[in-house]
């Protein structure tokens, strides 16, 4: 992690040393008492947190804030439900990436045991979204949301902003062309066994553009990265 990130209820307390962050910043960071190192607020500030005392049972932080990140890209991301290995990678890397917002659906291919997954039904999707937050040295935490139905997401849609979906089949007009003039995206990729035919229609009737990366078919993971990738590089 390239920042250590705490809630703020946490700022006034301990640390408990078994806690991950503790193991972390003793035994990755190898900081010890008046050594300092990069801590944020989540959604807050960045700055150095001070090790002020060290237990067997707690570290003492001291902070010392400065500026606050800037806002998240425009960029709201809707999902087809894939393998829980495949959505940990898309949360990961796509947090990283700057996305504000992700909402995985459920889809016409997609295996409806992907939304029990632990993955959702407990916490652990929240790690990996702080995961991605703490390798992009930032604070600001993307709004993630799953289970509903994609025509549910596409209601929910900015009509302000470019609407794209990711179609290997009946993407008539390459991203990076339909990218550029836009600052605003709202981005669509399918699960491994892509859209349906249904699907597709439900994209053309709420104002969504089928567009492609080439030929090549790719990893949903692999796809989210390089559309987002595009978007910011071309994004005006």
């Amino acid at each position: 992690m390239n920042i250590v990130l705490f809630r703020q209820d946490e700022l006034g307390g301990r640390l408990p040393i078994e806690d991950p962050r503790a193991q972390h910043i003793i035994k990755v960071l190898k900081r010890t008492i008046g050594d300092a190192f990069d801590a944020g607020i989540i959604n807050g500030p960045r700055g150095k947190a001070i090790v002020a005392e060290i237990t067997d049972t707690y570290l003492k932080l001291e902070f010392a804030w400065s500026e606050t990140p800037p806002h998240l890209h425009p960029i709201d991301l809707i999902i087809g439900l894939s393998r829980p290995q495949t959505n940990r990678k898309i949360l990961q890397e796509a947090t990283a990436l700057g996305v504000r917002s992700m909402r995985f659906v459920t889809t016409e291919r997609g295996e409806p045991s992907y939304a029990n997954s632990k993955l959702w039904t407990t916490d652990e999707w929240r790690r990996h979204v702080l995961t991605g937050v703490e390798q992009a040295f930032d604070t600001r935490v993307p709004e993630v949301s799953f289970g509903m139905s994609l025509e549910e997401a596409l209601s929910e849609t900015d009509t302000g902003v470019g609407r794209l979906a990711l179609d290997n089949y009946e993407g008539t007009t390459h991203l990076g062309a339909a990218a550029k003039g836009s600052d605003r995206f709202v981005l669509a990729v399918g699960s491994e066994r892509g859209w349906t035919g249904d699907e597709r229609d439900l994209f053309r009737k709420h104002g969504y553009k089928l567009v492609d990366l080439g030929q090549r078919p790719l990893r949903t993971e692999t796809a989210i990265v390089a559309a987002v990738s595009v978007c910011l590089a071309l994004g005006k």
